[in-house]
């Protein structure tokens, strides 16, 4: 067989897996990886290998170990309940009190995984006593997470820029952000619309918190001081994001600031495995020539003049049952240069704008992580059931909007 061929159809098959099985996807494109490229290609191990993306590895590791550390020693804990505490104000503002905090979790860096992990069991309880509908709830902490998750600073805002900046498009870190946190703010808006203006927007109701807000330990006043030196150095000094990472780590610990076993077994392992594995199975196919068929593959459904809404569309119904980090973005971004070569016209910055907003934009299905663990809290069966099918047809509707935002105003943020 065609070694391109072969290539190709190993990434369709781990993209067809990654919908409809809980596999791990990065063991399954490292195996792929290894019997086409050495198998059909005739490539040495060591070609193969050298495909691991080793950088991006360790910059997420780095990143990812900083931001466990603060969650093992409880400090997002602590500073999420002191915001939450501000609900003593009028109830109709909490839905956005939800997103906010979900947002200022998720940029400052771990994610929206880690956001929605955190603030989605308090906001739930909460909403409960002020009459919050749990959907809507749910869905501004989803977006809220969402809406950050593409920092510089932030797990998946890593890989976005990373990818990008590999494919040969620049750094656009603050317009990546921006698209992203747009969007997300907007159909949060929506649902706030939708869902609470009868229950909540319309209400003038208090609500009370008596809880005490819990204080600062000194490990964690010391693991904000170095988190917020490590923020000023990337962004100030333009140091090493992964690189400094690790030196903020050793601080931490030798400071007995944090817990190395429980910060080590925090890293999400499998959702960098995942990245790195799809990663070297995409970087086999550039240099067999599959890429290029990839490419030319979706080249001949694309047009200039709606490229941005057909592949945010495409983009978000695989990421609804895939995973956006995981296999969206390595599998997309490096193809967008040639895509828009060979439909004669676009601009890729938009185009990969489209790829990012539109593979997040769904992430609030149940299917997903983050809808997974929205929906995590609930005990009732029969609630929960029926907070499934709303979530669904949410994530569902999802796929369209982020088509239309996309092609409305994708190639505007990229002239910005």
């Amino acid at each position: 067989m065609n070694p391109a061929v072969a290539s190709l159809l190993a990434l369709l098959v781990a993209i067809v897996l990654s919908m409809v099985s809980r596999i791990n996807v990065g063991f399954v494109a490292l195996a792929f990886a290894w019997l086409v490229g050495v198998g059909v290609a005739g490539m040495k191990p060591e070609a193969v290998m050298a495909g691991f993306p080793a950088t991006l590895f360790l910059t997420l590791t780095g990143v990812s170990l900083l931001f466990a550390c603060a969650e093992t020693n409880g400090v997002l804990r602590v500073l999420t309940e002191r915001i939450l505490h501000l609900v003593r104000g009028h109830r109709r503002w909490l839905p956005l009190l939800f997103f906010a905090i979900a947002c200022f979790v998720s940029t400052i860096g771990p994610g929206a995984i880690s956001g929605v992990a955190l603030v989605i069991p308090l906001a739930l309880a909460i909403g409960a006593r002020a009459h919050v509908p749990p959907l809507l709830t749910m869905l501004m902490v989803g977006n809220g997470a969402n809406a950050g998750n593409l920092s510089p600073i932030s797990v998946l805002g890593v890989i976005a820029n990373t990818k990008m900046r590999d494919s040969g498009l620049g750094e656009h870190p603050g317009k990546v952000w921006f698209a992203n946190f747009v969007a997300h703010a907007l159909v949060a808006l929506l649902a706030w619309w939708l869902f609470g203006r009868k229950q909540v927007i319309q209400s003038t109701e208090s609500v009370t918190d008596e809880s005490e807000v819990p204080a600062l330990s000194r490990s964690q006043w010391l693991t904000i001081a170095v988190i917020a030196l490590w923020i000023a150095g990337a962004i100030v000094f333009k140091l090493n994001l992964g690189l400094s990472a690790f030196v903020a780590v050793s601080v931490l610990l030798l400071l007995h600031a944090a817990d190395e076993i429980e910060t080590v077994k925090h890293v999400p392992w499998g959702v960098l495995l995942m990245v790195c594995g799809v990663s070297t199975l995409i970087a086999l196919l550039e240099k067999t020539g599959g890429l290029e068929q990839f490419t030319a593959m979706l080249a001949r459904v694309g047009r200039p003049a709606t490229i941005n809404g057909l592949m945010a569309f495409v983009t978000g119904v695989i990421s609804s049952y895939s995973s956006t980090s995981g296999v969206v973005m390595p599998a997309f971004l490096p193809i967008v240069p040639k895509l828009v070569e060979q439909i004669g016209g676009g601009n890729p910055l938009a185009l990969a704008l489209s790829i990012n907003v539109g593979s997040a934009l769904v992430d609030v299905s149940p299917l997903s992580t983050i809808g997974a663990l929205c929906l995590a809290p609930i005990s009732d069966a029969a609630e929960s059931k029926r907070l499934f099918r709303q979530l669904m047809l949410w994530g569902f509707a999802m796929a369209f909007v982020g088509a239309l935002f996309c092609q409305l105003f994708a190639g505007w943020i990229a002239r910005w």
